[in-house]
């Protein structure tokens, strides 16, 4: 089993979601976050005085998968993420050692 954690832009969680389910992923955590990359923020004007944003809003999407779904999982997620613009976002992947479902008391992939 992996977890799988995408760091993408905030408007293309639709299609990142659709394309996991297209895949057979079940289920998704999102959270908004905050943060830059190589893009190192940006300057904006307001009130007339410019300021700078360091932070840029971000979805972290995270996907706990099985092994043979991981690949398919990853490369779904590139091309739905994918606008060829510097901060698309990245893909972590880990390895899960367990996960037990607390209501039946499932554990190893049958949780998932």
């Amino acid at each position: 089993m992996k977890l799988i954690t995408a760091i993408i832009k905030p408007f293309k969680l639709d299609e990142v979601r659709e394309a996991l389910a297209g895949v057979g992923v079940q289920g998704i955590t999102v959270t908004e976050v905050k943060g830059f990359g190589r893009q190192k923020g940006h300057t904006e004007l307001y009130r007339g005085a410019e300021y700078v944003v360091d932070f840029l809003p971000k979805v972290k999407v995270e996907a706990a998968v099985k092994t043979e779904l991981v690949e398919r999982a990853i490369e779904a997620i590139e091309k739905a993420a994918n606008t060829g613009k510097i901060g698309d976002g990245k893909i972590f992947v880990f390895d899960v050692e367990q996960v037990i479902r607390i209501r039946t008391g499932e554990t190893g992939e049958d949780a998932l």
